[in-house]
């Protein structure tokens, strides 16, 4: 009897030992498929949202890892159709329940690069084959009997698990994209790999097709599924990646990271690149005209000669970046950081930088035609030979600004801080400077013909060889500035503080200087004829003998005249 009860309990444990088996097989499986991949979607495209444990996230990482070294290994049956079939069928059953995640993978590549077993060259070469077929749809668009996309679908539907035709196949092509990814940038840095492997998720282009537009079609069936769904998957792995040429126009972006990628000649017209990160880019000749860039991260990239037209770039962050000869004709830049960027000769007819921050920034011979930079932060820029005619600069600041020959005609300087700033030779011709911080500036050889200076702080400022013909310097405080061989012809100074200026040489033929003080002033070898001087104070003037007197009018009121004048002048 103790016999047959000691058989009854071995045949009781085997049993309970191949259900337990089982049931754990079963839960595996449906742990990996809702595990670190991230997201399933059902046929109905909705979503349902899993929150993997510790365990399963390892367990899933150590699949990948397997089966990333089991497919790197040399076997002459690799090369066999029939081995490459095998390697498709794998690659659907381990990357087609959901996604890839950045930890994971990062996990997983330490481990693989630490393998003396890893062959990155020939993992290449198998992922990118059966990325280019899938691309062109050869897995989804099999018969029933060898479509593999519809073969792991069965399977996961038999389990309970909700999984749509497509859901499958865009996870799969997507994880494979993602690990291509991963091996360009791996070798990239690396001399012995770097031509090896370069990966074109795009296609590469060739002499008869400028633009290549495979992966925006990818985008769009990612998307076929759930707006968005591309960026979210794909769009951290995007960094450092090759996308030359790629043709990218009215593609969802939103949030991808492009850091360091190399983006040159690429189009991303009308494209969705909000919160996107370019970082150190290479987007040189890129066109980006109308693409949405709100607060995208742009610092350190290189957009050189690239086309950014009436692109929407508010907020965005382009400290330090190379935008040299680039087209941002009509651009909104409004709150953006342009600080340190190389803005030479660049195109920004018309654009809106209101209060936008491009302190230290080169703007040398760049076109600000009609732009508005009101409230913008721009001190300590080279605007030097810059074209800012009828730009608005009200309340902007231009301290220590350097603007030699900058053509500053019509502009709107309204509130303008432009303290310490160097506009030698610069063109002022009508523009609008009441209430302008002009203190220490330096105007020498500027033209101001037509300006409105009226009541404007000039206290100390060199305007020397300036051209102030006809300017409107009313009431304004001239105190210690520097006017010699200034031409003042006809100029409104009326009322004007002038008290130890130096006006020596200067021509205020037709001037009108009534009421202003000219105390201390320097007014040796000055052209006065015509000029106006009733009521004007002229305490302790210098003057010479031969200082043009010729119609001068209003002496008689003048106050404060020397007596050596008035006896040189016959009015003692």
């Amino acid at each position: 009897m103790s016999h047959l009860s000691q058989i009854w309990q071995v045949l009781r444990t085997c049993v309970k030992g191949h259900w337990l088996k089982q049931k754990l097989k079963r839960t595996s499986l449906k742990a990996e498929a809702a595990s670190s991949l991230g997201k399933i979607h059902n046929q109905d495209d909705k979503t349902d949202a899993f929150s993997p444990s510790p365990w399963q996230e390892f367990r899933f990482q150590e699949r990948v890892q397997k089966s990333l070294e089991k497919w790197t290994r040399l076997r002459s049956r690799s090369a066999s159709n029939k081995g490459e079939q095998r390697l498709y069928e794998e690659i659907y059953e381990l990357l087609g329940s959901g996604t890839l995640r950045p930890e994971i993978l990062a996990q997983v590549m330490g481990n693989l690069i630490a393998n003396n077993q890893f062959y990155p060259v020939l993992l290449f070469q198998r992922l990118e084959n059966f990325y280019r077929r899938w691309c062109q749809g050869e897995f989804i668009d099999a018969s029933p009997t060898n479509n593999l996309p519809l073969k792991k679908m069965l399977k996961m539907q038999a389990q309970n698990i909700p999984i749509g035709l497509r859901q499958v196949d865009i996870n799969t092509g997507l994880n494979v994209m993602i690990l291509l990814l991963e091996l360009h940038r791996y070798a990239q840095k690396r001399d012995e790999l770097r031509h090896q492997i370069i990966f074109y998720p795009s296609g590469q282009g060739d002499k008869d097709y400028f633009f290549t537009s495979q992966l925006l079609r990818i985008i769009h069936y990612s998307d076929a599924i759930e707006i968005g769904n591309f960026s979210n998957v794909v769009g951290e792995f995007l960094r450092g990646g090759n996308f030359s040429g790629a043709y990218l126009g009215d593609a969802n972006l939103t949030g991808v990271n492009f850091s360091h990628a190399n983006l040159k000649r690429a189009y991303l017209g009308d494209a969705n690149l909000t919160g996107a990160n370019f970082s150190g880019a290479n987007l040189t000749g890129a066109n980006l005209g109308d693409a949405n860039l709100t607060g995208a991260n742009l610092s350190g990239a290189n957009l050189q000669r690239s086309d950014l037209s009436s692109t929407n770039l508010s907020g965005a962050n382009l400290s330090g970046a190379n935008l040299s000869h680039v087209n941002l004709s009509s651009a909104d830049l409004s709150n953006a950081d342009l600080s340190n960027a190389d803005l030479k000769a660049a195109n920004l007819t018309s654009a809106n930088l209101k209060n936008a921050e491009v302190s230290r920034a080169n703007l040398t011979d760049a076109i600000f035609f009609g732009a508005n930079l009101s409230d913008a932060h721009l001190n300590n820029v080279d605007f030097s030979h810059a074209d800012l005619c009828r730009v608005d600069l009200s309340g902007a600041n231009l301290s220590q600004a350097i603007l030699k020959g900058t053509n500053l005609s019509d502009a709107i300087l309204f509130s303008t801080d432009l303290t310490d700033s160097i506009l030698v030779a610069a063109d002022l011709s009508y523009a609008k400077l009441n209430g302008a911080k002009l203190n220490g500036a330096n105007l020498q050889g500027a033209i101001l013909l037509g300006a409105d200076l009226s009541g404007v702080d000039l206290s100390g400022v060199i305007l020397n060889e300036a051209d102030l013909s006809g300017v409107l310097l009313n009431e304004a405080d001239l105190s210690g500035a520097d006017l010699s061989d200034a031409m003042l012809y006809g100029t409104d100074l009326s009322y004007a503080n002038m008290s130890s200026a130096n006006l020596s040489g200067s021509n205020l033929s037709g001037a009108i200087l009534s009421g202003a003080n000219l105390s201390y002033t320097d007014l040796s070898y000055a052209v006065l004829a015509d000029a106006d001087l009733s009521d004007a104070n002229l305490e302790d003037m210098t003057w010479n003998e031969n200082l043009e007197w010729q119609n001068v009018r209003g002496l008689d009121t003048a106050v404060n005249m020397p007596e050596e004048l008035k006896q040189q002048l016959g009015l003692g």
